[in-house]
């Protein structure tokens, strides 16, 4: 019995025509792609403009033809109050409410038509199915955080029923709770691992640690998605070795949809069923082929709620080999609000720190995770979760290192840990600036 697609029914989301609007859309040929795409984003924008007050306001004396004419939402342009920025016709009762994780810093409301919602699932199911994996029997391992109130912890336990998941603890990492999970993937024919990209590596590195192949034991396992914080080369390549399976990156904002998706391919494909998903620079204009720049995303089927050249926080880097039927993701950088700005002027984004110190702090052998705090414009703290302190080596290495790759004159602090701290929803932030 497909539980999920009728839970979805159920609760009023056309699922059954998502996918068929999805498929006549893959199908479309290069030109015909070009036009529809086109036609997509002229008639979100004017149905906003017209049934939706607050988006009015902000796009005065604009032209709908002209597409860089429309203004760049951030996210604090949407932090008021969800009603007064509903499309008419729409209220909380009848759309798909939630609210956003604030891992930018700025959490707000949203919402998302019913057909909207009923879209995105089926561009996550159709990507999915890429691996031969279907939401509705597929088993999967699912890493993420879950509500501790006891309402929103058995709301999330009867989602996990309905789509065939069982969910692990991401806020206990220790190898206690590992032999935990390994025990539940001895007895489980897991189909694939879903969750949280430094959680599942800590499973992975455990794993190593114990001389095991995760697909040895459950050999049922097909692939394992990761999401939600940066995916590093080398961990992807340890996690490849610790489960014996294809890692493939996900990338993806709950207020939107499903962004990039890892084709079998090994290529990033950025969503453009449901999303225009644009590169832009400093001044709002597109920047070249394998520049960097803003993430800048529109959702296309969005009617409820105006999500239209809205910039979600995030730096990427377009592939040079994209077209506008194939858009490829090239590289992830980080988010915009963890820009570095050093003593000398010099910027960098805030993962630099992190990814430098991560090369040498690594080979330590006793450090579990750690985490990269700003505390003035030349002073930066690590704190890191291990039994005993790092040794002093280590550290010259690690300033040594930073001051070369950045600039000289840095104040690196260290910290041990015996736990590091985790978001309310179970992710690892990182890097943090606390600088005003």
């Amino acid at each position: 019995m497909n539980l999920f697609d009728l839970s979805l029914k159920l609760n009023g989301f056309p699922l059954r025509q998502a996918k068929i609007k999805l498929d006549q859309t893959q199908k479309l040929e290069d030109d015909a792609f070009e036009s529809y795409l086109q036609k997509q984003k002229k008639d979100i924008v004017t149905y906003h403009l017209e049934h939706n007050p607050f988006y009015k306001q902000l796009s005065q004396n604009v032209d709908p033809n002209h597409w860089e004419s429309l203004p760049v939402l951030t996210k604090k342009d949407l932090q008021q109050p969800l009603e007064k920025r509903l499309s008419k016709g729409f209220t909380a009762k009848n759309v798909y409410v939630n609210k956003t994780s604030g891992s930018s810093g700025d959490p707000f409301i949203f919402a998302k038509d019913k057909f909207c919602h009923a879209m995105t699932w089926a561009v996550i199911q159709n990507r999915f199915g890429w691996y031969g994996l279907d939401f509705n029997v597929s088993k999967q391992a699912r890493f993420y955080g879950i509500p501790l109130d006891k309402k929103g912890y058995y709301k999330e336990r009867f989602k996990d029923w309905l789509s065939s998941r069982y969910r692990f603890s991401v806020f206990d990492l220790s190898d206690n709770a590992l032999r935990l999970c390994l025990k539940r993937f001895k007895e489980t024919p897991f189909d694939y691992i879903n969750g949280y990209t430094s959680s599942i590596l800590q499973f992975a590195k455990f794993l190593n640690k114990e001389g095991l192949i995760l697909k040895s034991i459950c050999p049922s396992l097909k692939a394992c998605m990761v999401t939600s914080e940066m995916l590093f080369e080398e961990d992807k390549l340890i996690m490849e070795a610790s489960f014996g399976i294809p890692i493939i990156n996900e990338y993806g904002a709950s207020e939107l949809d499903l962004i990039a998706f890892q084709n079998p391919n090994n290529e990033w494909l950025l969503n453009n069923e449901t999303l225009f998903v644009e590169i832009l620079n400093d001044e709002n204009k597109p920047a070249k082929p394998n520049e960097e720049g803003k993430i800048v995303i529109t959702s296309l089927y969005n009617k409820a709620h105006p999500f239209i050249r809205y910039e979600i926080g995030d730096l990427g880097i377009l592939s040079g080999e994209s077209s506008c039927k194939k858009p490829i993701l090239k590289k992830l950088i980080g988010r915009t609000n963890d820009m570095v700005v050093l003593p000398s002027g010099k910027k960098a984004a805030g993962l630099t720190f992190y990814y430098v110190t991560k090369t040498i702090i690594e080979n330590d052998g006793n450090v579990k995770e750690f985490v990269v705090d700003q505390m003035s414009p030349n002073t930066f703290k690590i704190k890191y979760e291990s039994t005993k302190d790092l040794s002093q080596e280590t550290k010259q290495n690690i300033v040594f290192q930073l001051e070369t790759y950045l600039e000289k004159g840095l104040s690196i602090q260290f910290e041990r840990k015996e736990k590091i701290k985790r978001t309310k929803s179970g992710k690892l932030k990182q890097f943090t600036s606390l600088v005003k």
